[in-house]
């Protein structure tokens, strides 16, 4: 018996000696899975083009087969080899989960390359047929570049695993409304109310702060849910308000951009005296759009009370961005503004992007509450513009009123009797 257990010790004892860490050592695999694995290395673009490629993305990257998935089309790990010029992107990735063997690659922006560069002369020789570019892509005021912080904005941001993206896209839900009965309405009224960005209280609609998460501007958010979140944009023209007309992304950035344009170089314009054979897109900026020119929002909203509740419920059903425009008249030399309707967006379908959105605050940046929170609370300043109550035409107060002033007071008018008719409602 004493032979056995002092066969089981020298037997567990060179086992521990053998692993070098213990008990801890076993099933873990050793000192090879302590620490995140690290890669980095470069990518190529696939295109021959003179004008920077978009940057590429990609969803992960495998360290043990060292292959990226979802990567942006036309990128691949190895140099083109039917032409000389190119462009390359670095990357570094790090394993998201010790042992885990994926990451999410961080990428910088692209660069071209300067090595075997041909000679003028031997270029000048034939025609070089270029490829068809979309410059609008990068050309845009709607379309506005964001580049992504590699090494994070905030003070406990781990660039290696992207929090401070994360950290601002968690996907979060809305509450869902209370439900109204129709049969229960004792009072009901629309409202067409107007948000002025100039106003102080209002300031953070046209905060034209940058953060990983894109423009903070509230119209450029409108245009990210737009583009990015599925949400459905409908024709300002005719009953836009009735949301019976739906328009993409396409057409609301060339309304803000100007009309999409193309052009076809015989001459490359980085290479004097080289032919070349291409064909350019872009928007026509001088009649485009001023994103700073966008401060006005319209909001359509529903003023309910619901006697079964005893309260005055005011849902909000659309938001519309309006442009000023700014014109000169030719014939007094005087400056004229119109307004310009660009698109509407159904709410409800917006409240789950603006919850994910956070609201520029200049007191506490920590102290931030998301947009859905801001309309919901209603911390904004506005004036009314039009009322459903006895208005058989459907008129604006400017169609009605031509004094700014009066129309203003006319407004108030209409707050207070909606104010008024909840308080008669009680008795004490």
């Amino acid at each position: 018996m004493k032979k056995i257990v002092i066969i089981l010790s020298l037997v567990l004892v060179t086992a521990i000696s053998v692993n070098g860490q213990g008990f801890g050592g076993i099933g873990t695999g050793g000192n090879s899975t302590s620490s995140a694995r690290n890669a980095n290395g470069e990518i190529y673009y696939q295109i021959n083009t003179m004008t920077a490629p978009p940057m590429p993305s990609a969803a992960s990257y495998n360290f043990t087969s060292q292959t990226f998935r979802s990567l942006t089309p036309n990128w691949k790990t190895t140099p083109p080899s039917n032409f000389t010029n190119y462009w390359r992107v670095k990357f570094v990735v790090t394993e998201t989960n010790i042992g885990g063997g994926i990451g999410v690659p961080q990428f910088e922006s692209p660069t071209q390359s300067n090595t075997q560069i041909q000679p003028t002369t031997s270029v000048n020789a034939a025609t070089v047929t270029g490829t068809i570019r979309d410059l609008t892509l990068e050309g845009g005021e709607a379309d506005k570049k964001v580049l992504k912080s590699l090494r994070g904005e905030y003070v406990n941001d781990d660039f290696k695993s992207s929090d401070s993206v994360k950290a601002f896209k968690r996907k979060v839900n809305p509450l869902e409304y209370e439900f109204l009965r129709e049969d229960d309405w004792m009072f009901s009224e629309f409202i067409w109310r107007e948000i002025d960005a100039r106003e102080k209280m209002n300031q953070a609609f046209i905060y034209p702060g940058i953060d990983n998460t894109g423009d903070q501007r509230f119209l450029s958010i409108l245009l990210n849910s737009i583009k990015n979140d599925s949400v459905w944009a409908f024709d300002p023209v005719g009953e836009g308000d009735r949301f019976t007309k739906r328009i993409y992304y396409d057409d609301i950035a060339q309304r803000i951009n100007g009309p999409k344009e193309k052009k076809v170089i015989t001459e490359d314009p980085n290479r004097p005296g080289v032919v070349v054979n291409d064909i350019v897109y872009y928007y026509d900026r001088t009649q485009g759009l001023d994103m700073d020119s966008v401060y006005t929002f319209r909001l359509k909203e529903q003023w309910i009370f619901d006697k079964e509740s005893s309260r005055l419920y005011c849902r909000i059903i659309g938001i519309c961005p309006v442009a000023t425009i700014t014109d000169v008249d030719k014939a007094t030399g005087k400056k004229v503004q119109t307004k310009q309707d660009l698109f509407w967006v159904y709410y409800p379908d917006l409240r789950k992007s603006l919850i994910n959105k956070k609201v520029y605050n200049p007191k506490n940046y920590a102290g931030r509450m998301t947009w859905e929170e801001l309309f919901e609370s209603r911390f904004f300043s506005s004036y009314i513009v039009k009322t459903s109550n006895n208005n058989p035409k459907s008129k604006y107060l400017q169609e009605i009123i031509k004094n700014p002033l009066f129309r203003l007071l006319e407004g108030e008018n209409i707050k207070e009797r909606i104010f008024n008719y909840e308080q008669d409602l009680w008795s004490y």
